[in-house]
């Protein structure tokens, strides 16, 4: 078993990017920098990661990149995921397709880890988590991470990226980073856009209205409204499929292999009062829908290629199941903050929600035979998250320190529910619909669980160039125990322009109810005796009688240990450049079982028989690896002020990771008597090898009068999608990616931008025909894929200011 993918020597990449960002006025980060503001003002006040006031990016002892509103509109994409995907090195973003409810709610990473191994907050709020589960052969397979997407670019200010491990700061999920997303405010001001955009191929139409406004509440108070809405239609790159048993339509493209149909609505609203000299009221909430329509796998009109038996008196020319979903996102935070005797506090309440209803279309259940439905209503699921905190904070002078040194104390009681709603009889009888089988009643019922939290976070300046802080913070929770982390990070300024920085800390990600409660039996399409098929697959809970018959054991706490050192160098005061290096061991990792094919292992599927429970295969969740990530992010930013009062900012980024397993939990005796692995290759080298191992990319913002112009050039690195058979395995080489932009101002208030993405309708290679993996050329493009497989893209955007 592969355990650690081929790199190249970290320390030549190192020495690689640093001669790219020290020759010759080098390029720049917008990750670091907010690109509008003035060259007196190139480093910016972040709060994640801290509790002091007016603490820099380039004063942190831990890297936080900072993301404008101007950044983030800059590419064609309207998805919060993908532009961050685009502007920052240490995220990836894939595409998966035909699989099943991630083609709705797609999930994103940092660093090389789990989805769910990131914190995101809102306004330095806690966000709540999709209740979808990855459980199909993607990246990211396992995890129920926050839906990004369901966030709208027109309501954020900017996004503040801590890359370091923060769970002494913040709590669960925070292993990989935190994605602190700051929204807009003000009574003043507002802006409205018209984006329409199209790919190469003629399909997937985009159109997006957004617009930002803000009102006065009072005298001292204000309202900021953000409202986006947007169709995009699907796009297809599916080939034309060559089976007999597809009957008529053999010869014709039968599958739908690409992104899908969308329709997102959402309404953010963001607000605060003032109370009295020393009080505030705030409030943001949010309420969005978002209608997806993705495929299932082609089902051919025949059983097989002599064509002697029709699979549905219904559909006598085949069909293709439609998974057509609602995601109703919602959530609201208000609170009260000022000041007491010296001390800022700040005491909330934040409540939010995440359902997801399935319905199945234009399918049948073969068991109900000709009087089948073609339309399923499959279940629903709800994630629920309620919590209050109180945090305080206070400068207090130390005689032998060079300034105040801040005490932060905290408070935290989350409660948190997942609900799992049965779907209509017909949608899980017999056969079930095909393409998504529905939730049956024994799989409905709602979890839930509490968690307190109490927390102190230390940091001040000890000499004008040595910098240092420490966060202890303490969990219960009520399904698992207890867990402390702790984190210790300090700075020195050896110079006014070179200064060295390292942070050390251990954190924990808890499981999260979906992992230990989510239960469903779908149609998966597995490897089976060396050739591609459908199989009814069974995702069962560990506390269920079905996974403890195949050895499950109740979810622990992952446990992480983070270090990291960085140096930072600012040269000029338009030039700045960061190079951090780190290592993340997570040890009790939690990942999704192989799938356990169950046809030559006839004990354990007779064990899953006596409890009436039918399937070719089954799976579950399991505290199974250690694993070991290593990595190094550098970022450079330039800006180069011209004649005629014109700018140029120049960014240069480069993320490497390389991903090691260095445990692997034996497999259960009740397992290993069958031959069945509980983890098995493919698992493991998801892990390791699965997303790009390096990622560089390069960007140039230029604004001259009325003119501007934004270039942008991405490669992703390597990249393997495993297989339990070596011999199968397909590596696909690096892709370089163009973006470029124009745009012009007009009468002083409306902008015009036009652009391409992808400019050289760069594809990654098509999946091997190998063991059917292509699905006879139906599915020619891995979903692992970091760009995607759509090719070039057109856009125009129509914007106003007032």
């Amino acid at each position: 078993m592969s355990c650690k993918h081929s790199q190249t020597n970290p320390v030549r990449a190192v020495l690689v990017l640093g001669l790219i960002a020290s020759l010759g006025a080098p390029v720049a980060s917008a990750q670091e920098t907010p690109q509008a503001a003035p060259a007196a003002e190139l480093q910016s006040v972040v709060v994640t990661g801290t509790r002091s006031l007016n603490r820099r990016t380039l004063d942190s002892e831990s890297p936080v990149d900072v993301i404008g509103s101007k950044e983030l509109l800059s590419t064609g994409s309207g998805e919060l995921a993908t532009v961050l995907s685009r502007l920052l090195p240490s995220m990836n973003f894939p595409r998966p397709s035909g699989a099943d409810a991630s083609d709705a709610v797609r999930p994103a990473q940092l660093r090389g880890l789990s989805p769910d191994q990131t914190l995101v907050l809102v306004n330095g709020k806690r966000r709540h988590a999709s209740s979808v589960v990855n459980v199909n052969g993607t990246l990211g397979r396992g995890s129920a991470p926050v839906d990004l997407n369901a966030i709208p670019l027109a309501a954020i200010e900017r996004i503040e990226v801590l890359r370091d491990g923060a769970a002494a700061q913040y709590g669960s999920d925070a292993i990989a980073g935190v994605v602190n997303i700051i929204l807009k405010k003000g009574a003043e001001g507002g802006e409205a856009e018209v984006v329409y955009g199209q790919f190469d191929k003629g399909d997937g139409e985009q159109a997006t209205v957004r617009a930002s406004t803000g009102f006065r509440l009072g005298e001292d108070g204000w309202l900021r409204v953000a409202v986006e809405a947007a169709d995009r239609n699907y796009t297809n790159r599916s080939f034309a499929d060559p089976r007999p048993s597809a009957g008529p339509r053999q010869g014709s493209i039968t599958q739908r292999y690409g992104d899908p149909d969308s329709r997102p609505r959402t309404l953010f609203l963001n607000s605060q009062v003032r109370i009295n000299d020393s009080i505030d009221w705030y409030a943001f909430a949010n309420y969005g829908k978002r209608e997806t329509s993705s495929a299932a796998s082609f089902r051919t009109a025949y059983t097989n290629d002599n064509r002697t038996a029709l699979r549905s008196p219904l559909y006598p020319e085949g069909f293709q199941p439609l998974l057509d979903s609602t995601s109703t996102d919602s959530s609201i935070v208000t609170g009260l903050r000022g000041e007491l005797a010296g001390w800022r506090w700040d005491a909330s309440l934040n409540h939010g929600r995440n359902r997801f209803e399935l319905d199945v279309a234009n399918t049948v259940n073969y068991s109900l035979g000709a009087t089948s439905p073609t339309r399923f209503y499959a279940g629903e699921l709800t994630s629920t998250q309620n919590l209050a905190n109180l945090d305080v904070a206070r400068e207090f002078p130390v005689s032998f320190m060079s300034g105040p040194l801040t005490v932060a104390l905290g408070l935290e009681a989350r409660h948190e529910s997942y609900e799992i709603g049965a779907g209509e009889a017909n949608s899980w009888f017999g056969t079930g619909a095909q393409g998504y089988s529905g939730f049956r009643p024994e799989n409905a019922g709602k979890n839930s669980r509490n968690n307190k939290s109490v927390y102190l976070n230390l940091e001040g300046d000890i000499t004008k160039e040595l910098s240092g802080a420490l966060a202890l913070r303490h969990e219960r929770y009520s399904d698992f125990g207890n867990t402390t982390s702790a984190k210790a990070s300090a700075r020195y300024a050896f110079t006014p322009g070179f200064a060295l920085r390292g942070t050390v800390s251990s954190g924990f990600r808890a499981p999260s109810l979906a992992q230990s409660y989510y239960t469903i039996t779908t149609t998966n399409t597995l490897l089976v005796n060396g050739s591609s098929a459908l199989v009814e697959t069974g995702t069962f809970p560990v506390g269920s009688a079905a996974a403890g018959a195949l050895g499950a054991q109740p979810l622990t706490a992952e446990k992480a240990r983070n270090l990291s050192i960085g140096a930072q160098w600012q040269p000029t005061r338009n030039w700045t450049t960061t190079v951090d290096l780190y290592r993340i061991d997570i040890d009790d990792r939690i990942v999704f079982s192989s799938n356990l094919q169950l046809a030559n292992a006839p004990r354990l599927a007779s064990a899953l028989a006596a409890q009436n429970i039918y399937v070719g295969a089954a799976r579950y969740f399991t505290n199974a690896v250690d694993t070991r990530t290593k990595g190094v992010d550098i970022v450079s930013t330039y800006r180069l002020n011209l004649a005629g009062g014109g700018r140029a900012d120049l960014t240069a980024a480069y993320n490497h990771n390389d991903n090691e397993v260095r445990r692997v939990a034996a497999s259960p005796a009740v397992l290993s008597e069958q031959n069945l692995l509980l983890v098995d290759r493919q698992t493991v080298n998801r892990l390791t090898v699965g997303s790009p191992k390096d990622k560089l990319s390069l960007s140039g913002d230029y604004t001259q009068g009325i003119w501007g112009g934004r270039a942008a050039v991405t490669r992703y690195g390597k990249f393997t999608v495993p297989q339990n058979d070596p011999a199968l395995d397909q590596t696909y080489d690096p892709q370089w990616v163009l973006d470029l932009s124009a745009s012009v101002r007009i009468a002083s208030q409306w902008r015009l931008t036009a652009g391409i993405d992808n400019v050289t309708n760069r594809y990654p290679a098509q999946v091997t025909s190998r063991s059917n993996l292509n699905v006879n050329g139906t599915q020619p493009y891995s979903v692992w894929a970091p760009n995607g497989f759509n090719g070039r893209y057109f856009y125009l955007k129509a914007g106003t200011t007032w």
